[in-house]
């Protein structure tokens, strides 16, 4: 998929495993610290269930990466799920995160799901207005329980 974005000559591809360097810097920005060795496993690995997409400018290389999954769970009609979408902060407001997140929707919709559905930190607010932009609805707010094992 290629779509000018002001001129920027954006283009979203699968990731490969030379963008990983890249998606964990971008990874930061969100607050995650991601190993890299990780992200390289992920990205070698394979699946039909799961995409990782880049968005790419040529004089920059990838700035944006969305990590969409199918999910089929005893409660829900097969559905995707986002889990991260990040635009480096220099290439936001160029409409990279909407062709990612259209990229994501072409694929679930490719995978036979039904919805696609994100979590977004409450933190987030300007994320919350860009999904909202694209035709998103708050379904829910629920606490989110983990434990180190």
């Amino acid at each position: 998929m290629q779509l000018p974005s002001n001129d920027l000559a954006v283009s979203i591809r699968d990731a490969m495993p030379a963008d990983a360097e890249r998606i964990v810097a971008l990874a930061l920005q969100l607050g995650y610290e991601t190993p890299l060795a990780h992200v390289e496993a992920v990205v070698h690995s394979a699946s039909d269930s799961r995409a990782i997409l880049v968005a790419v400018v040529p004089r920059a290389g990838v700035v944006g990466w969305t990590f969409v999954a199918r999910e089929d769970t005893l409660i829900a009609i097969r559905r995707a799920e986002i889990h991260g979408l990040v635009v480096e902060d220099e290439f936001r407001s160029h409409r990279i995160g909407e062709m990612l997140v259209e990229a994501a929707e072409e694929w679930a919709r490719k995978q036979g799901c039904a919805t696609l559905r994100l979590l977004s930190n409450v933190v987030r607010e300007r994320a919350h207005t860009f999904y909202a932009r694209l035709g998103y609805d708050v379904l829910k707010t629920e606490y989110v329980f983990q434990k180190t094992l």
